[in-house]
């Protein structure tokens, strides 16, 4: 339930997106005041103040009040506002709690299902993947959270779904207190947001946020391949539960055998590799992921008819938009769109998972890892990297010697127009940036929607 103090006061919601939006909707419908408020001035927040005010709450792009912040019972923030923004200093300096638009929903939420996932790559994939087998075993589902849809709009939803498969970020976790989800998933770690946190180490504790609230009774998903997963994880209270390709003690395994292989289950085939139409081993992991954390969540998801809909499941899906998704083929050449790749270990994955010679697409707002670390994949699969956006300047410099580099501009249709001049019948042009998209797009689904138009231009 929505806490009594924060009723006794005003909540302040920063950020005007969906998430912001939506959260100022839900604490207004539930009785508490809410000022909402965006520092932009773009038509996005501007249509987002529009509609609270409609709504009949005090809403105004532009600018922040912080006088009035510093006075509120609570501060919302959205994703997307880093945690050094003035409206949550001046919180943070005058004692006012700050939550995520995540702890709004499950406040109003209480006692619903879910299952959480976190980690550095695999979040968003793992999670369609949860939500769509859960709907394969005969669940009312919703997938939301960093996934894209705010857990707060499922939250104003008259219809409450069975379970909610929530994918969250470090962001997220961090100022989510109530999180305890009936299961959680860690899909694996790697150094990401280094341009928002201090050390990888500072990242990782974020992220090991997903237990806080660790009992006897919580069931924990984990990447048994992954030592950092797996130390992370030691200690913590509640059941372990692992998948893994390399790890003998995971009950859920990838076994190859000859030029195929199939995942099993304690021992019992639950699928074929070639009947998983996702590309690369990163996906047979997040297949796995998905399919112990269903089967964790109820013991009626053991039952051979059931286990049957979990392999149904993983051969009727198809990979989220703007990961590693085929937008077509033409002239010869394959066109890749994973714009959802914004950190270097996601990249690898990506390049790991070619098969042909490649025209790799990199750049955007840099994050602060160095770019040699793609360098293997790099020498093995990319015939020529195009860098473009504020990062290029750093790709070209860290990339000199290892292949060869062309440095772009901002101008995306050039990106891609280059990219198809450079690409011969049988290449691969592969969208994986290793950046954020905030130098030059919203967010990384316009990147990859612009990428999917691009390409398909004549």
């Amino acid at each position: 339930m929505i806490p009594a103090e924060w009723k006794s006061g005003e909540a302040a919601v920063i950020g005007l997106g969906r998430s912001g939006v939506n959260a100022a909707l839900l604490l207004a419908r539930d009785g508490v005041r809410v000022y909402a408020s965006d520092g932009g001035g773009d038509a996005a927040a501007e249509a987002g103040a529009t509609r609270l005010r409609e709504a009949g709450i005090d809403a105004g792009a532009g600018a922040h009040d912080l006088e009035r912040i510093a006075r509120a019972a609570v501060v919302i923030a959205s994703p997307g506002v880093p945690p050094d923004a003035p409206p949550l200093a001046a919180a943070r300096a005058a004692h006012v709690p700050v939550v995520s638009e995540i702890e709004v929903a499950l406040r109003a939420l209480d006692g619903i299902r879910y299952i959480a996932i976190t980690g550095t790559n695999g979040k968003t994939t793992t999670t369609a993947l949860i939500g769509h087998l859960l709907r394969s075993v005969g669940k009312r589902v919703a997938d939301a959270g960093n996934i894209g849809t705010p857990l707060t709009e499922i939250a104003l939803r008259e219809d409450r779904p069975e379970w909610i498969a929530l994918e969250l970020s470090s962001f997220q976790l961090h100022d989510t207190p109530s999180v305890d989800p009936a299961v959680g998933v860690l899909t694996n770690l790697a150094p990401d947001h280094l341009d928002r946190y201090a050390t990888a180490e500072e990242y990782y504790g974020d992220k090991a946020l997903l237990f806080r609230n660790a009992n006897e009774q919580s069931t924990w998903v984990l990447n048994a391949d992954d030592a950092g997963v797996m130390t992370m994880a030691a200690g913590v209270a509640g059941a372990h539960r692992g998948f893994g390709i390399a790890s003998a003690i995971a009950e859920m395994r990838f076994v190859q055998e000859g030029s195929g292989g199939e995942i099993r289950w304690n021992g019992a085939k639950v699928l074929a590799r070639e009947e998983l139409p996702l590309l690369g081993d990163h996906n047979v992991m997040n297949a796995m992921a998905a399919s112990l954390a269903v089967i964790s969540a109820d013991p009626a998801h053991t039952t051979r008819n059931a286990l049957a809909r979990i392999a149904d499941g993983l051969r009727s899906f198809r990979a989220p938009p703007h990961r590693l998704e085929m937008v077509g083929e033409r002239g010869g050449v394959l066109w890749i769109n994973d714009s959802k790749a914004t950190n270097i270990s996601s990249t690898q994955v990506a390049i790991d998972g070619m098969t042909r010679p490649t025209v790799l697409l990199l750049g955007g707002r840099h994050k602060g890892e160095p770019y040699t670390a793609l360098a293997r994949g790099l020498e093995r699969h990319v015939r020529v990297v195009l860098a473009y956006g504020e990062s290029a300047s750093i790709i070209e410099k860290d990339l000199d010697g290892i292949v060869p580099v062309e440095r772009l501009g901002r101008d995306f249709a050039e990106v891609v127009a280059r990219a198809r001049a450079l690409a011969k019948p049988g290449d691969v042009v592969l969208l994986s940036p290793a950046c954020s998209s905030y130098d030059m797009f919203r967010n990384y689904e316009e990147r990859g929607a612009a990428f999917r138009r691009l390409a398909g231009a004549a």
